[in-house]
């Protein structure tokens, strides 16, 4: 058997795009704990990147053309059925100054209100969307209520968020921020080769809920990333006192899909504001 043909044979009952070659081959990737993703040569010979999902990949695949479209260099999109998505195979040295100007720009897109024309995905949840004029209440309603029906959530905890919810944290954020077009899950896990993004979550949304999350994830973007970014938009006035408030969404995230040892965090995060 060719090496890497058993998860070729995996593949086979998974739905496939009309019009693309099935895989022969294919070499299981590291990383990703919703769906799985492969390095897969196909029966015309190309390589290609495979990725499996539990929900549909066309909201992936909208998010991705939102990204190209506001000039972020992100995979071509080969071909989606189901939760099956193929990609092209990037590579390249790396580029993060390019990509610092790139996510700069992007946040530079902008609409007259917060949300997506549609619900998305954040990791293995829903991620809702819908619009609102106010970016506090989208905060509020659409980024941190939204999680807290979960019941891996403590109720203690529930607690302190829900009246944090009701005044605090609108209190904390400005009105009308301009709404940016935002990746939603941007940190260097969701980059390939220092040059090109993948795992979009978009939303029109305040450009600092992106920069909480690059500076929260535990693996920094490096300082050439940065260097660029800054030099096209500098950080806004008052965002390092809430950029500890616009982690909540993560760390409820993180609750959710892994479970108690990311409490504490959330709890810290909570106290730090005397919630």
């Amino acid at each position: 058997m060719t090496a890497g043909a058993g998860d070729a044979d995996a593949l086979a009952g998974a739905e496939w795009p009309a019009g693309i070659a099935r895989p022969v081959t294919a070499d299981l990737l590291k990383g990703g704990w919703v769906g799985t993703t492969w390095r897969a040569v196909l029966a015309d010979g190309s390589t290609v990147i495979v990725k499996q999902t539990p929900y549909p990949a066309d909201a992936e695949v909208d998010g991705l053309a939102a990204l190209a479209g506001a000039g972020v260099p992100v995979p071509a999109v080969l071909g989606h059925a189901g939760g099956t998505l193929v990609l092209q195979r990037v590579a390249g040295p790396p580029d993060w100054a390019g990509l610092g100007r790139a996510v700069a720009h992007m946040h530079a897109v902008t609409s007259d209100r917060y949300g997506w024309h549609r619900d998305n995905q954040a990791g293995r949840f829903r991620q809702p969307n819908g619009w609102l004029e106010d970016w506090p209440t989208f905060f509020v309603e659409r980024r941190v209520r939204t999680h807290l029906t979960d019941p891996s959530v403590p109720a203690g905890l529930r607690v302190r968020i829900e009246r944090a919810c009701d005044g605090p944290i609108q209190a904390l954020l400005p009105a009308s921020p301009p709404a940016a077009l935002t990746h939603g899950d941007l940190w260097p896990g969701n980059t390939v080769e220092g040059r090109w993004v993948i795992d979009p979550e978009v939303s029109y949304a305040d450009r600092e809920l992106d920069l909480a999350y690059m500076h929260m994830a535990g693996v920094p973007f490096p300082e050439a990333f940065w260097g660029a970014y800054l030099e096209v938009a500098p950080l806004p006035e008052g965002y390092p006192e809430r950029r500890r408030l616009l982690e909540l969404h993560h760390r409820l995230l993180q609750v959710r899909h892994f479970g108690e040892s990311q409490v504490p965090a959330l709890d810290a995060l909570l106290r730090h504001y005397g919630w």
